[in-house]
């Protein structure tokens, strides 16, 4: 299956601006534990404000340098730093090497854990705000693409809880989230 993971990006950004944009309780408990709705929608932001830097050839300690204090109006704030990250996307050759905190990557494998971030966090937005939570079965496949090989991984590396146990017909959203320590079958 080939992926053209910038409309995945494109499309992950704006599922995740349609959820953002109908924010009301910004403290409510989200799905991560340790955020709520504020500190998720700023964590997706404050990733977006890494990509022109690290795509432009910054070290991640230039780049952390560079990065902003949000302002209070996060949708602002998302709106503006979306637009920044896409077109920073759509100017990148995907095959030039870009430092990360954990290793040089090329750019395409940075971009397909920038949008699988935003795809798993728009489901945990929505899922915080009783909102719409069935993510489109493109954005799905994609990020599963990614995660799916990384199973036996994903938990060491401290960036997600313990995997959740479903059966293997589960619906693909289902065991996406699963792998990342979500459960969707649990009602909010």
């Amino acid at each position: 299956m080939s992926i053209d993971w910038l409309n995945v990006q494109r499309d992950a950004h704006a599922e995740f601006a349609r959820r953002v944009e109908k924010v009301t309780d910004w403290e409510a408990p989200t799905p991560d534990t340790e955020w709520d709705v504020r500190a998720l929608v700023s964590h997706v932001i404050e990733e977006q404000q890494w990509v022109p830097l690290l795509l432009d050839g910054r070290s991640v300690g230039e780049a952390r340098l560079r990065i902003l204090r949000l302002g209070p109006d996060l949708v602002a704030e998302w709106q503006r730093y979306s637009a920044i990250a896409l077109d920073a996307w759509s100017r990148v050759d995907l095959g030039e090497k870009v430092q990360l905190s954990y290793d040089t990557v090329e750019a395409l494998d940075y971009l397909r854990e920038q949008a699988s971030d935003v795809i798993v966090h728009t489901w945990d937005l929505a899922r915080a705000m009783g909102a719409d939570e069935a993510l489109p079965a493109a954005l799905v496949e994609a990020a599963w693409t990614l995660f799916e090989p990384q199973k036996d991984t994903l938990e060491a590396s401290g960036l997600f809880a313990s995997p959740v146990a479903v059966t293997d017909d589960a619906p693909l959203q289902t065991r996406l989230l699963a792998l990342t320590g979500r459960d969707d079958r649990i009602a909010a």
